[in-house]
């Protein structure tokens, strides 16, 4: 049976990937440092195939103890987001770059550990030239910290050398949204239907710039879709995760919250500028691994708008929703 370390797993995608892994029947390993809390895990936390291991992934030693008996390794722990990387920069360069690299040099070395799968971002393209989509081949432009630190992860993983039994794969996950255990309300999708279901002002900053969304139960699954493909079509290989038709412009998000709360006041600030503007095609994840989305955008705006109208979460503008 595989035992499947995930590192950040009591966050936004681990903890959902997390119990898509239990409920296939594999033994699931998490380690986590828990910057934002455990509770995600306090429902799966009894299981029987589920085993919790608090630590940072900086400590070489936790590193080594927690990799003991781990089948396939999905590294998820990160500082996520623009934001955050650069409001701690080095942590950010410890995390995303250092920590990762020993992980992946560890997982390499040892010969039962088959997959490493590392979640890296769409944001690695940053700007488009023109009207065209971009996709695994595309010229990467990072112009963030965080973008800048997944590339160089990324570059590493495709172009180091590996031992033969070793399956390392990348994965660009498009911008995320929808319902977690460890739910976020600093996301676009997420926040901008929070202002409406508490019928506050939408102000919308640069509502032409575009951007891939992927619901995080797709973006997981996605996870298992590398863990249980044929290992010669996704070693060493890189995979955007999203659909094409997935692409939306902030003023789209904004015409599909309107279809559910026609009179939501929603106004925009017109931006020329933003570094990060770009249309993704998934074409390559879709034909040669047989992976599609199950949830659409107007979904998951639906699903979010439903759960704070019903008042299941008692406060989501707490600090404990975000990523800062």
């Amino acid at each position: 049976m595989k035992n499947i370390l995930v590192t950040g797993g009591a966050g936004y995608i681990g903890s959902v990937l997390v119990r898509q892994l239990l409920e296939k029947g594999y033994k699931v390993k998490v380690l986590d440092e828990l910057f934002f809390g455990g509770e995600s895990l306090i429902s799966i936390y009894n299981n029987p195939r589920f085993e919790f291991i608090k630590g940072d992934i900086r400590n070489k030693v936790t590193v080594q103890q927690v990799l003991f008996n781990v089948t396939d390794v999905v590294h998820l722990a990160a500082i996520v987001g623009d934001p955050a990387c650069s409001n701690q920069p080095e942590l950010a360069n410890e995390i995303n770059w250092k920590a990762s690299k020993y992980l992946y040099d560890f997982c390499n070395e040892h010969t039962e550990i088959e997959h490493f799968i590392f979640a890296s971002t769409c944001s690695n393209y940053g700007k488009m030239e023109g009207d065209v989509f971009l996709n695994e081949y595309s010229k990467l432009n990072p112009v963030s910290l965080y973008a800048e630190l997944k590339v160089k992860f990324e570059n590493y993983l495709l172009s180091n050398s590996i031992r033969d039994t070793f399956v390392p794969t990348a994965l660009r996950f498009s911008t995320v949204y929808g319902l977690s255990p460890r739910m976020r309300f600093d996301l676009t999708v997420n926040e901008f239907i929070r202002e409406i279901a508490f019928d506050k002002e939408l102000l919308i900053f640069g509502e032409q710039f575009w951007r891939p969304y992927c619901h995080v139960e797709d973006l997981a699954r996605s996870c298992v879709t590398i863990l249980e493909a044929e290992t010669n079509k996704v070693k060493q290989n890189v995979f955007g995760v999203g659909d094409t038709t997935e692409n939306y412009q902030k003023k789209m998000i904004a015409d599909e919250i309107l279809k559910i709360v026609p009179n939501a006041n929603i106004k925009y600030v017109h931006k020329d500028e933003d570094p990060r503007d770009y249309r993704v095609d998934f074409s390559k994840i879709k034909n040669e691994l047989g992976f599609q989305i199950t949830k659409t955008v107007p979904h998951g705006l639906r699903e979010i708008y439903d759960l704070l109208k019903n008042d299941v979460i008692s406060d989501p503008y707490s600090k404990n929703y975000r990523n800062i």
